[in-house]
């Protein structure tokens, strides 16, 4: 069988090879880009579910110093830090009161 020298149908293959690689490129960049355009989420939660707000300081060191006397007292608490250079305290709402009792005589408090 004679092959016909001006037929094209050799790039066939190699055309639908880049157009898949190219639509591939493009999900992949979809999928698990930047997210530029996107609508970011709220910086701050607009509830704390179970937990209560006692204290809000500026660095992270001193809401885990905050944490330990808390702990010594015999208050769980927990950490969020919700934007750079800020930090808030958490503890359940039944020690809320005894906790900001401590928060306000901490000298790290903001």
């Amino acid at each position: 069988m004679p092959i016909n020298a001006g037929s094209l149908h050799f790039l066939v293959g190699p055309a639908i090879a880049f157009v898949v690689l190219g639509l591939l490129a493009f999900f992949m960049r979809w999928a698990f880009g930047s997210g530029y355009g996107r609508e970011r989420p709220p910086a701050v939660p607009a509830e704390d579910g179970l937990l209560t707000l006692i204290a809000t300081l500026s660095r992270r060191e001193s809401a885990l110093a905050l944490r330990a006397v808390l702990s010594d007292a015999g208050i769980r608490s927990t950490i969020r830090i919700p934007a750079p250079h800020r930090a808030d305290v958490l503890v359940f709402p039944e020690d809320a009161e005894r906790a900001r009792t401590l928060a306000a005589i901490f000298p790290g408090r903001e």
